[in-house]
């Protein structure tokens, strides 16, 4: 197992029944984590046996300490490769949500004066911090969400950019000023912070997405509500209790849980001035909806239907190596996944060549070093990304390598979809139409680069797409006709470094500005001009000040 569980006094009741019937830590951990809780410490957290049926409840995080919530309503953390609970979480209450609101309100007082550079310490320090828990944040993440330890390890990492970015907030977060626009008068531009923002995270990056959100919003001076997914929030537990650690003050952050009742939550509290969420089309076009009509700032990530697009001209077995790793890493759990080929001409005849490479690929459980992809995350998603499968072969679709059938040995109760390669799909078929979110890749035929252009515009996703081609010429006419945020040539996932932003587009983003980056600042900042004269002599004026006085 080896993965920490935030352990509450009342951990293993769920709705009131027996602590003892789901099991226990062993008894002097459990001590050490009852005796934190009682002299009221932000207790680190608990690494507990793995055994069958043992689950840990998962508190709060408020004012700095890990708080058991009092909620009856309880919601099973499933480790997707054997569908053991490995935890509980809760449906934070309405009081708990208040208390978290109220807390970070309050500490926005003090936080908003912390020097720029101080909280960039902070985020030194809790970078330096994530570095050396990485091991021990994937191994929590592969126990709660599936992936693979390496590819765990990547989550982690492509967070820790973010955080990295935020030590420099300072040059991003600087404003402007113009001299002398008129006679002894100045202008000048600061970004001030917002107050109390919010995140709302999903399933699929424990640990990156998280951190696309709070270490930006707190280093510009906000304070942060963050609600992870009830299927993943182990690790955004561990990651809150770091940047305790790095010397983010009580308050600054805070955790509550839940569903729908929790995201209506932060959609209508007062105090909370904008929203962060990436998740699904359904939940952010609702987040949005809500959040703005409370007056609040959105930013929202949402579904996507990546289109690789290669060309006769492409190195053919580099296109391969990098279709199979984009389209079926993590299990095809990603916004930015290549789910969808367009083989343009002749390349039409290298899908067999894909699915033979594609064959060769392990799936296990994530704690399988030599795994390359490990379950989805529950058995509803395999159902349903199953489901999907079948409909485009009832469609007219050719299943060119068949995933539904595929068992791992010792795990017989994993969520485990292997990977599938549906050929001759078109743009009317289910498979098409909708994300799959599985590792899943459909494979669709273009004659001309503008045939498959015009196929990507026409769909109304629009987070990223790449090219493959040795054609410069090519590259620039796909990369300036393309309607994608996020263009890749040669690049088959091309997300940019925190000092850019993730610019998702169209269907795949609704809201204020991106994530991270100078637009991420933007999102979390104010602009205030300010226009202050300091004259050597004053007199009395009643015409409008123009640049002549």
């Amino acid at each position: 197992f080896g993965s920490r569980l935030p352990l509450g006094p009342s951990a293993g009741r769920r709705g009131g029944s027996d602590p003892t019937s789901q099991g226990t830590c062993a008894p002097s951990m459990l001590s050490k984590a009852l005796s934190g809780a009682r002299n009221g410490r932000t207790f680190a957290v608990i690494i507990c046996e793995s055994r069958r049926g043992v689950a840990t409840q998962v508190p709060n995080f408020l004012k700095g300490k890990a708080v058991p919530s009092s909620s009856s309503t309880w919601y099973d953390v499933h480790n997707p490769a054997t569908n053991e609970v490995v935890a509980k979480v809760p449906q934070s209450t309405p009081e708990e949500m208040r208390q978290a609101v109220e807390i970070a309100s309050d500490a926005f007082k003090s936080w908003r004066l912390v020097p720029v550079t101080a909280r960039q310490r902070i985020m030194f320090k809790y970078a330096d911090l994530i570095r050396d828990h990485t091991e021990e944040l994937a191994r929590i993440i592969t126990n709660e969400q599936g992936k693979t330890i390496a590819d765990a390890k990547g989550d982690v990492f492509r967070g820790l950019e973010v955080v990295e970015n935020s030590c420099n907030i300072a040059a991003i977060q600087a404003g402007e000023m113009s001299e002398q626009v008129a006679s002894d008068v100045d202008t000048y531009s600061v970004r001030q912070p917002l107050g109390v923002c919010a995140g709302i995270c999903p399933f699929n990056f424990p640990a990156m997405i998280p951190l696309w959100m709070f270490p930006v919003a707190i280093t510009c001076g906000n304070t942060f509500v963050m609600k992870p997914s009830e299927r993943v929030p182990l690790t955004a537990m561990r990651l809150v209790e770091l940047a305790q650690e790095a010397g983010v003050p009580e308050g600054v952050v805070n955790v509550i849980h839940g569903t729908h009742d929790a995201v209506n939550f932060i959609c209508d509290a007062p105090e909370i001035r904008a929203i962060s969420f990436v998740g699904g089309n359904a939940a952010g076009q609702h987040i949005h909806a809500r959040g703005t009509a409370n007056g609040k700032r959105v930013q929202a990530n949402m579904g996507a239907k990546n289109h690789g697009v290669i060309l006769p001209d492409a190195d053919k077995e580099s296109v391969l190596n990098k279709l199979t790793g984009a389209a079926f890493g993590a299990a095809g759990q990603r916004c930015m996944a290549l789910s969808t080929a367009i083989f343009v001409g002749e390349t039409q005849e290298w899908i067999g060549d894909l699915a033979a490479k594609a064959k060769q690929l392990k799936l296990g459980s994530g704690t399988d070093p030599s795994a390359d992809l490990g379950p989805v995350i529950s058995p509803a998603a395999k159902a349903r990304i199953e489901g999907l499968i079948t409909s485009g072969e009832q469609q007219g679709a050719k299943v060119v390598l068949d995933g539904r059938s595929a068992s791992v040995e010792d795990y017989p109760n994993g969520n485990f979809v292997g990977p599938t390669i549906l050929k001759d799909v078109t743009t009317d078929m289910d498979c098409y139409k909708q994300e799959i979110f599985g590792p899943v890749l459909v494979a669709l035929k273009a004659d001309t680069l503008d045939d498959a252009i015009a196929m990507i515009n026409k769909n109304p996703y629009g987070n990223g797409t790449a090219l493959f081609t040795s054609s410069g010429a090519n590259a620039r006419r796909f990369q300036m006709d393309v309607d994608c945020g996020q263009v890749g040539i040669n690049v088959p996932i091309p997300v940019p470094l925190p000092h850019f932003s993730f610019t998702g587009s169209r269907a795949s983003f609704v809201g204020s500005t991106n994530f991270y980056g100078k637009s991420g600042v933007h999102f979390y900042t104010q602009v205030k001009t300010v226009t202050a004269s300091w004259k050597s002599e004053d007199k009395l004026q009643t015409v409008m000040p123009t640049s002549k006085d």
